[in-house]
């Protein structure tokens, strides 16, 4: 399909099609669009009978609606007639004909304006369920791209730095299990916990700050839970590796172990009332010294 789809005619001729395969009045013409358009009718009829079975993440159905309610603003669908004032002399010779025509018009333009929503509607249906179908999708594999381009969308919608540390973290956790899929190819099991190692020093950061930032070590819980377990599962990652993949994952867990150390660190401060922190770096802010640890 050209990329002109969905202009208005197209769309308008979209509409009609949609009308006479839900039983409406045919239409005794033929487009040379009709071919192209013809699967995004069968697609159209499925919607409503056959719902997809992917269950949509509250986060994109968030997404998915904000993008709706745009594409209908900007199309003027729901919104009312701007009101014109004409002298009654030409209002009164044009009403007639106005008359006879409006109705027409704004069941076309309401049918074309409706095409484009289910079209729209239907592409990110489709993506849904391929985003769901890259879960498990490993680097190399098709839907890796994809599998990734969702985690950043994920974290464009996050409402909150605490709100994207704890999606980085869970990315790490992905990272984890994808280098578990990959042992034995050295390039790609590093390669993966390079990404892993990154994932993690983002969410520490953010969970950190926030933790420091609002004297509360509420973020600080969800960062050791994470370090409990990700050490459990990346030291599983030792048994029967090669010499290169076990010097790799001791790496990774010297940076578990650093960022567990400065997370009891940041606790200790914010218990103790202690000053604010001397700087920061790639796991967040450095505590100052606590009063009667000096």
């Amino acid at each position: 399909m050209d990329s002109n789809l969905f202009s208005r005619r197209r769309a308008e001729r979209f509409a009609q099609l949609l009308d006479e395969a839900n039983g409406g009045r045919r239409h005794h013409v033929r487009s040379r669009a009709d071919d192209q358009l013809a699967t995004l009718v069968a697609v159209g009829q499925r919607l409503p009978a056959a719902p997809p079975a992917v269950e949509m993440d509250p986060e994109f159905r968030t997404g998915l609606r904000a993008m709706l309610l745009a594409t209908a603003e900007r199309e003027g669908i729901g919104a009312p007639a701007a009101v014109t004032t004409e002298p009654s002399s030409r209002r009164s010779a044009a009403d007639a004909g106005r008359n006879r025509l409006l109705p027409a018009v704004t069941a076309r333009r309401a049918r074309a304006r409706g095409a484009i929503l289910v079209g729209v509607a239907a592409g990110a249906v489709a993506l849904s369920g391929i985003s769901a179908a890259s879960e498990n999708a490993v680097p190399g594999d098709a839907l890796y791209g994809m599998k990734r381009s969702t985690e950043r969308a994920q974290l464009a919608l996050a409402s909150s730095d605490v709100s994207r540390g704890q999606l980085f973290l869970d990315f790490a956790r992905t990272r984890l299990a994808e280098a578990a899929a990959l042992r034995g190819n050295e390039d790609g099991f590093s390669a993966v916990l390079d990404d892993m190692d990154a994932d993690t020093r983002q969410g520490v950061r953010l969970l950190t700050t926030a933790a420091t930032q609002r004297s509360d070590p509420a973020a600080l819980d969800a960062v050791n839970s994470f370090l409990t377990g990700q050490r459990r599962a990346v030291g599983g990652l030792l048994d029967g590796a090669s010499r290169a993949e076990r010097d790799r994952t001791r790496r990774s867990l010297a940076l578990l172990d650093a960022a567990r150390k400065r997370s009891d660190a940041l606790r200790a401060a914010i218990a103790c009332g202690g000053p604010a922190p001397v700087g920061s770096d790639a796991l967040g802010p450095a505590p100052a010294t606590c009063p009667g640890d000096r």
